[in-house]
């Protein structure tokens, strides 16, 4: 199965972003991981801010897509026509990959440690 796992934007200061997105538009923090990473919740879709450590895309913004077998659906996009540009790897979470899909875009899979 497939589906969004969360919205990823890339900030040089964890902080000031998580400041900036809770005191300003009011988003509440769900989990925290130091300068690295941050989530808040999006109304549905978790909003991810990713510190200069775990950024993945460049700066980028990108969806993030939990599927149930990294490798499997990389290989299946990348015959699409997507663009492998990271992994699949194993992260701090469980395995992870970085594609850009047939117009560009960034976006992440991933697929937590069971």
């Amino acid at each position: 199965m497939t589906r969004i796992g969360n919205v990823l934007y890339g900030a040089r200061n964890v902080d000031e972003a998580v400041r900036f997105y809770r005191d300003v538009l009011g988003l509440a923090v769900t989990s925290r991981d130091g300068a690295r990473f941050a989530t808040l919740d999006g109304g549905g879709t978790t909003f991810a801010i990713a510190g200069p450590e775990e950024d993945l895309t460049g700066g980028e913004p990108a969806v993030s897509f939990k599927v149930d077998d990294v490798a499997a659906m990389t290989a299946r996009l990348t015959a699409a026509g997507a663009l492998l540009v990271r992994g699949p790897e194993e992260g701090p979470d469980g395995v992870r990959a970085v594609l850009r899909d047939p117009a560009g875009n960034p976006l992440v899979l991933c697929a937590s440690r069971q």
